[in-house]
């Protein structure tokens, strides 16, 4: 794909400004960096933020739509109300990268992989999404909606799904030890034991 530069980001560094309704889509936002910056109801499709950091920032009301994160550094980053969808987070830098999303709607993203302690994901409505070989200790997951997302060999000791619904996650092959669940939605957690509760 041939991304546009947007002239609005000619510089390589952004400090404390704030982009409103701004359409972004199909642009190229790679290695540039933004530090305390908020985007509000911002259309980011398609974009590539490789090798971008973006630092304390604010995404809300934003739609993220196939965005290409590779190496991309997001540290203290928080999304609001946001639609990310077909996005590989997997993909991100590692290092000091802290993500919190409040009431998004992420669909058929990867998280496969990450090692990330207390990921936020609260009120989130999570499907299609893979969490497959992660380490997610004190990862929030409360009120969340996780219909078809998949758990593998996911570590989620001390996690938080109070008030989650429609998890499938097998106890056998992901550590759970001191996650909180409410009942009777944990129930769920024995159905691949093939077992009548009554």
């Amino acid at each position: 794909m041939q991304y546009k530069v947007n002239p609005v980001f000619a510089q390589d560094s952004y400090e404390d400004q704030e982009y409103q309704a701004i359409s972004f889509a199909g642009q190229d936002l790679s290695r540039k960096e933004f530090s305390s910056c908020v985007f509000k109801s911002c259309d980011f499709s398609e974009c590539s933020f490789a090798g971008a950091v973006f630092i304390d920032c604010v995404f809300s009301c934003c739609n993220l739509l196939s965005v290409k994160v590779e190496n991309c550094g997001f540290r203290g980053i928080t999304f609001e109300d946001c639609k990310i969808t077909n996005t590989s987070f997997n993909a991100i830098s590692p290092f000091l990268s802290r993500l919190i999303f409040k009431r998004c709607k992420i669909l058929a993203c990867n998280f496969s992989g990450l090692k990330m302690k207390g990921l936020g994901f609260t009120g989130s409505v999570i499907r299609e999404a893979d969490f497959i070989n992660v380490e997610l200790k004190d990862a929030d997951f409360s009120g969340c909606d996780l219909r078809g997302s998949s758990f593998h060999n996911a570590s989620l000791e001390n996690a938080n799904f109070a008030g989650a619904r429609n998890y499938a996650i097998d106890p056998r092959n992901n550590k759970l030890k001191k996650a909180r669940f409410d009942s009777p939605e944990v129930l769920s957690l024995l159905d691949v034991f093939d077992i009548i509760i009554k």
